[in-house]
């Protein structure tokens, strides 16, 4: 009996370690909010999902990830005040095994609504409190906000940013152009938030891959040297 409990406080004590061990080297914590409003259509809205898919999937963001020392990741759909769908769980992401498993849950991800406005500002809110339910204390939260327009429904961004926890929070946006009116300069003005945060534009849906791909990389690598500047 002595023996057991002893092995039992040993594999505790190495399940305890490795948790601790995550818990220290987990860089970012990041929430993608992916706009299905009804100015994405079917073949866009594919476009989009394949996009962050085959991103997650690329070497380059897999090495970044792993050589960071990981982040946790949450992604949902967002369209209208209510349409706030989730797609990933809060997961914790370091190797190219957990990489491709995300990548194929967002990739095969069946569109929930197609016909609600772009809430932009009911998504920051919501975006927040995800990041609150976050299981790890990572070094740096950051949220990407994709959209192809401006907010035409419920309370604007700069409410949202009032009334949620954004204390150390960077909101990045990946603007898709095409639509009228020009969504760049909004969300440039009114989207984005934090120190550092940025704006990439992808020159269309088809273009959507290539954008989501190095914004990943600017904010795994940011958080990578976050992380270096911990330690």
């Amino acid at each position: 009996m002595r023996i057991v409990f002893a092995l039992k406080i040993f594999l505790w004590s190495l399940l305890s370690a490795s948790s601790a061990y995550a818990q220290a080297r987990c860089a970012l914590s990041l929430v993608l909010a992916i706009d299905v409003s009804s100015s994405v259509d079917q073949d866009e809205y594919a476009l989009q999902m394949q996009g962050i898919a085959n991103a997650l999937r690329d070497e380059e963001v897999i090495e970044a990830i792993r050589l960071s020392g990981g982040i946790q990741l949450f992604a949902f759909e967002w369209s209208g005040r209510r349409q706030q769908v989730d797609i990933l769980p809060w997961t914790y992401l370091n190797d190219r095994t957990g990489l491709v498993a995300a990548a194929e849950v967002i990739g095969r991800h069946p569109r929930s609504y197609s016909d609600f406005p772009t809430a932009l500002g009911f998504a920051l809110g919501y975006s927040a409190i995800q990041l609150q339910k976050a299981p790890l204390a990572c070094s740096r939260q950051a949220i990407d906000v994709s959209g192809d327009g401006v907010n035409n429904d419920g309370y604007e961004p700069g409410v949202a940013y009032r009334n949620f926890v954004f204390d150390g929070v960077q909101v990045n946006g990946l603007v898709i152009v095409g639509a009228r009116p020009e969504p760049v300069p909004y969300f440039k003005s009114d989207v984005i938030f934090g120190p550092g945060a940025f704006v990439e534009v992808a020159a269309g849906f088809d273009d959507y891959e290539r954008a989501m791909k190095r914004k990943l990389m600017r904010e795994i690598n940011g958080s990578a040297l976050s992380l270096l500047s911990r330690d």
